[in-house]
């Protein structure tokens, strides 16, 4: 049967009994677009976890009951075998398998600075200011997506070279396998809550863009699958500036002007919860411009364009405090993986607060990196919520290490090095191995002529001119491992707590 004769078709909703319980594996890394692959589609065809070494106890393609009780516990006991009603214990632990003898455990380390691997530039070049607007990993890790100044969403293939362990290749350019063009700005985009490469039908991304409805896009053929419409109390359409699946994917949040529309996946079309963020002169004012769920409790945070910030109740949306600090409008909001504390930045403001919700008056701390326009300038927690790793207006990538205290009980940064000379707005953590993904530019502005420069006196030159603009848009990629590590999981975190100070200060310029 064939998942595209419908458009307005969409993947069928979780059980809500079990909202967490089938969320998908992110060591499950295959490629989104295998068929448009202009390379070796049998080479994409292996999964990470057998190039990489990491052990098949942890893909989804294994089915396990009791995974969470096999990942805490020894390679060598971890893998052995069912034994009979007569077998000897003992026979299986003298003798463990030849692939358990020290698997590889990728875990992200910024005692170095790290290491330039591919990415794409030509791609960005074929328009003047094409400037990226963010990148943001795949769920399963498979692919990474991107926005820029075109109004095009692009989505690439982790580079062939990786599938190549232990052989030093020169890695090429990356190419993108799918390209989905909205039809005007681009205001926000989001990858399906709960995507896997292994399950087509979850592997969807939905993008908002000005005076268009909410789209959705196939991630394996670029084609429109659904549309979700908003109109206002003027029967009129209405953009959302901001999109967040929800944790069990059955719902998409969308902010717009002192509201929140909740559609169900389910079921595309104009049909949705309205929720007010601000009435009778009271709660959360302005343009709801991010979105971000609790992974652990039943609540929500927007951020406004109005410097606040508002936490909600999951199942019906009841305020639950409003934070003030910022000294612009809220741009970016992420959740630590404890779900205790949450982190939020804004345009012109040169603070990233850390907010604990045990203790939700104030900020629990503050970190300074460089925001000097209204641009959205992401940042991004690793896995474990040790690392926070943000982009700055000047190009510089800052890593903080979120479990080290420091002065005043704030963390201490751990590295900060240079991408590129133009802004770096873009900064997505992978989510199973250690690969940093940047994107840069900016929208830049003519400056005034300089009338005396030498040699130049008898030419006409304009008053505005772009000549001293340097712009380098493009996307990269960065490993940041170090080194494999060939222990168990258990000891190679606290060599990894260890090792990520080591490097504090460095600059790579």
């Amino acid at each position: 049967m064939d998942k595209n004769t419908d458009p307005e078709l969409m993947p069928p909703t979780l059980d809500g009994d079990d909202p967490l319980g089938v969320s998908p594996d992110p060591m499950a890394v295959s490629a989104v677009s295998q068929e448009l692959e202009e390379g070796d589609p049998a080479s994409l065809s292996i999964p990470l976890e057998t190039r990489f070494g990491i052990p098949s106890g942890l893909s989804p393609r294994v089915e396990e009951q009791e995974l969470s009780e096999n990942v805490s516990l020894p390679a060598e006991e971890t893998n052995r075998p069912e034994l009979g009603p007569g077998e000897d214990v003992e026979g299986v632990s003298e003798e463990p398998a030849p692939e358990d003898e020290g698997y590889t455990v990728w875990n992200y380390s910024f005692s170095q600075v790290p290491r330039f691997l591919s990415g794409s530039w030509s791609e960005f070049s074929t328009q003047p200011e094409n400037f990226l607007k963010g990148c943001k990993w795949a769920p399963d890790g498979s692919c990474i997506l991107t926005n820029s100044a075109d109004n095009i969403l692009r989505i690439y293939n982790l580079p062939p070279e990786l599938y190549n362990e232990g052989e030093q290749l020169e890695y090429a350019e990356m190419a993108p396998v799918l390209r989905m063009v909205e039809g005007d700005t681009i205001y926000d985009y989001c990858w399906y809550s709960l995507m896997s490469s292994t399950q087509p039908d979850t592997s969807y991304v939905a993008s908002s863009s000005r005076e268009n409805p909410i789209h959705i896009w196939d991630a394996f053929t670029g084609e429109l699958r659904a549309s979700f419409r908003s109109y206002n109390h003027l029967d009129e359409l209405t953009a959302a500036h901001s999109l967040c699946f929800s944790p069990d994917g059955s719902q998409l949040f969308c902010g717009f002007n002192r509201t929140v529309r909740i559609f169900s996946t389910s079921r595309p079309g104009r049909d949705c919860e309205v929720r007010a963020t601000f009435a009778k002169k009271q709660g959360q004012s302005g343009i709801i411009s991010c979105i971000a769920f609790s992974p652990t409790q039943p609540l929500y945070a927007c951020g406004s364009y109005g410097r606040s910030l508002g936490l909600y109740t999951w199942d019906d949306g009841s305020p639950l405090a409003l934070l003030g600090g910022h000294q612009g409008g809220i741009t970016h909001l992420c959740f630590h993986p404890d779900g205790n504390r949450f982190f939020s930045g804004a345009r012109k403001d040169a603070e990233l607060l850390c907010w604990d919700l045990r203790q939700p008056g104030r900020p629990l701390w503050s970190l300074s990196r460089e925001v000097t326009t209204n641009q959205r300038i992401y940042f991004d927690l690793d896995p474990s919520g040790q690392f926070l790793v943000s982009g700055s207006t000047s190009g510089a990538v800052s890593v903080w290490d979120t479990g080290g205290a420091g002065h005043e009980g704030k963390p201490e940064p751990v590295l900060s090095f240079l991408p590129q000379k133009d802004c770096t707005n873009g900064v997505s953590l992978h989510p199973s191995l250690p690969l940093l993904a940047t994107g840069s530019g900016q929208r830049v502005f003519p400056e005034p002529t300089e009338s005396g420069d030498e040699g130049e006196e008898e030419v006409d030159l304009p008053l505005l001119s772009m000549r001293h603009v340097h712009l380098e848009c493009q996307l990269q990629l960065w490993w940041c491992g170090g080194g494999p590590d060939t222990s168990v999981p258990d000891a190679h975190q606290d060599e990894k707590g260890q090792g990520g100070t080591e490097g504090g200060g460095r600059e790579f310029i």
